[in-house]
């Protein structure tokens, strides 16, 4: 019992240390979980025969992640996106695997060693460039949305690569039976039409039954009002399909994901998710801190300009591949370059390929390490490879969403410019437009300037960022900018142009949160809109006439808390230092908290001042809200 909670102690604390760690350089979690395993396993020796058992319960937690992936990929929508879907996504796969395989034949290994290798690296780290791309606010930019659609085909091929690979195993079927869980193969030997007769049927009773029957189950379990219940249900449900799969020799990822996929459009979805989501993590991590241990740093001191080699000859055959597609379906070229950086780099689909294959040895142990070496350099290059797309998008002077799409000529300005027409900037126009004021509407995007002129809304293309194009919008005779994109640091900057060249031109400003807004406010914008400040003053006022306010009243205290709260954004932008966080900045809380103080008993003031029926209710009248 003690070297049990010895061992488990050692995986959490090196796992907490190192993602805390990763995290904080902007690395991700998934290298942190890496860097957790090659801390305590060949950097200091911490683990020993358990490794093995312990993977063999990690490896689940790929199983559940591919339950979780089907969730999210309704069929509908996987039918709407399957133009780009099978094209830049398909040929990105089928195209890098068969380089791959080809390179591996050439170097003198089988072809199913070819195929093995090129399926294990054709794959991107679907984990590291959501979240490097979300954090730099490119997700939703052109190239951006390439590399989603991508990422999203890979996820979706490596379920037949996860039937694919055993079958090409050299023990064949015996390899099968000695999976990620050792259960037996009841189809064994039997003919090949009816393994996939069998299959079949079993593939179409898992759809059937997780269509039928589980939201039959979860709407009992949901009356039982016991949250713990759903839990169990959910983890019954992943467990068993997954044994399902296992007895008929097929991986149970491959099953999982089926369920996923067939429960995607229930009403459930997100109740399932958010119960598998914590098991789910835990053992996707524990995972990786295996694979890390797992490194032959040994092989790697031995071989090392081999394994250099191999893994920057990985990074430009994906990096070539990537940007012949991306000219062929006719991407910009700064989106271009974001989309041959962002995916380059081999993936953690890959360490689950690369364990499946050695499991059904496929691969020679020696071949299966270096594979392994790569993969874990090229991830570990990502961040490189961003650094080096921030550089030449630098030189190119050309943001990435600045679409090679000429800038559209615009017309005599009106009173009002608006940038952005976005889900904030949309509502204002609307608004402006019912009250007979029509703006000047320029956004970056070029699908959505395209969207709203079929819609009939006249919307111009461009970046606001360059001087040329706002002088076109009529700035100088403009009565009113108002700031609503999505990108903080390049709404800073055009604020700062605008109010340096145009220091009269009233400007409103759209901010994500405080500490943005301290920003925008310090930059010249005259009045900063927080995004979801406006719903909660309603919801707030809303909150006050719940508990015995008089509506009237209620508003008074509303408007006061606005006022008030809008002057101590003025007062603390002054005091507000872009390098620190809020809550570091000794001389910003001290005031935010007199300040606060302040309103409290201007707020008190207020109620006591009103009529008696206004005072909040009792207890037992307030629990008449329940």
């Amino acid at each position: 019992m003690t070297q049990i909670l010895l061992y488990a102690f050692i995986y959490l604390f090196a796992a907490v240390a190192a993602v805390l760690v990763s995290k904080r350089f902007g690395l991700g979690s998934v290298l942190g979980y890496l860097v957790a395993g090659i801390a305590i396993g060949p950097v200091l020796g911490l683990v020993g025969k358990e490794l093995q058992t312990i993977q063999q319960v990690a490896e689940f937690g790929v199983v559940m992640m591919l339950f979780l992936v089907g969730l999210e990929l309704a069929p509908n929508k996987l039918w709407a996106l399957r133009s780009k879907l099978l094209g830049l996504g398909g040929l990105q796969v089928g195209l890098t695997a068969a380089l791959i395989a080809a390179v591996t034949v050439l170097l003198g290994q089988s072809w199913q060693i070819g195929v093995a290798a090129g399926c294990i690296l054709a794959l991107s780290s679907t984990a590291i460039v959501l979240q490097t791309l979300g954090e730099k606010g490119l997700l939703s930019s052109q190239g951006g949305q390439a590399s989603f659609m991508v990422l999203l085909f890979q996820d979706v091929a490596a379920i037949p690569m996860l039937a694919l690979l055993p079958l090409l195993g050299a023990a064949g079927a015996a390899a099968q039976a000695e999976g990620v869980d050792h259960s037996i193969n009841l189809l064994a030997g039997e003919p090949v039409w009816l393994q996939a007769l069998a299959t079949a049927l079993m593939l179409l009773a898992i759809v059937l039954g997780v269509r039928r029957i589980v939201p039959a189950a979860l709407r009992h379990i949901g009356r039982t009002g016991l949250r713990e219940m759903f839990t169990l249900f959910t983890l019954m449900l992943v467990v068993g399909i997954a044994e399902l799969m296992s007895v008929i020799g097929l991986s149970p990822a491959l099953g999982t994901f089926i369920a996923g996929v067939a429960l995607a459009e229930s009403a459930y979805r997100h109740e399932l998710q958010s119960h598998l989501e914590p098991f789910k993590g835990l053992l996707l991590g524990l995972f990786f801190i295996t694979v890390g241990a797992g490194i032959n740093f040994r092989l790697l001191g031995a071989e090392l300009w081999l394994i250099v080699g191999l893994t920057l000859g990985l990074l430009l055959l994906k990096m070539l591949v990537l940007y012949v597609l991306g000219r062929a379906f006719r991407l910009p070229r700064a989106a271009n370059t974001l989309f041959v950086f962002s995916l380059a780099q081999a993936g953690e689909f890959g360490f689950v390929l690369l364990s499946i294959s050695k499991q059904s040895h496929l691969l020679p142990p020696l071949i299966g390490d270096r594979l392994l070496l790569v993969i874990a350099l090229s991830m570990l290059a990502t961040p490189l490879l961003f650094l080096l797309y921030d550089w030449v998008a630098a030189r190119g002077a050309q943001p990435e969403d600045a679409q090679e799409r000429p800038h559209d000529e615009i017309g005599a300005g009106k009173p009002i410019i608006l940038l952005g027409h976005g889900r904030f900037g949309v509502q204002v126009n609307s608004m402006l437009a019912a009250c007979g004021f029509h703006a000047t509407v320029i956004d970056y995007h070029a699908e959505t300037v395209e969207g709203l002129t079929r819609f009939g809304l006249k919307t111009y293309y461009g970046d606001a960022n360059r001087p040329e194009l706002l002088a076109s919008a009529g700035l100088h005779n403009a009565k009113l900018l108002i700031v609503a994109i999505d990108d903080q640091s390049r709404a800073l900057e055009i604020i700062q142009f605008v109010r340096r060249h145009y220091p009269k031109l009233p400007i409103i400003a759209r901010a994500y949160d405080q500490s943005n807004g301290y920003e925008l406010h310090r930059a010249g914008a005259d009045h900063v809109i927080r995004e979801t400040f406006d719903a909660a003053m309603r919801s707030a006022r809303l909150a006050l006439q719940a508990l015995g306010i008089e509506p009237g009243k209620a508003r008074e205290l509303a408007e006061l808390y606005t006022e008030r709260s809008e002057h101590r954004l003025q007062v603390l932008a002054e005091m507000h230092d872009p390098q620190l966080p809020a809550y570091a900045n000794e001389a910003l809380t001290a005031r935010l908290r007199e300040m606060e103080a302040q309103t409290a008993l201007l707020m008190q003031q207020l109620l006591r001042a009103s009529e008696p029926e206004a005072e909040p209710r009792s207890e037992s009248a307030a629990g008449d809200l329940g």
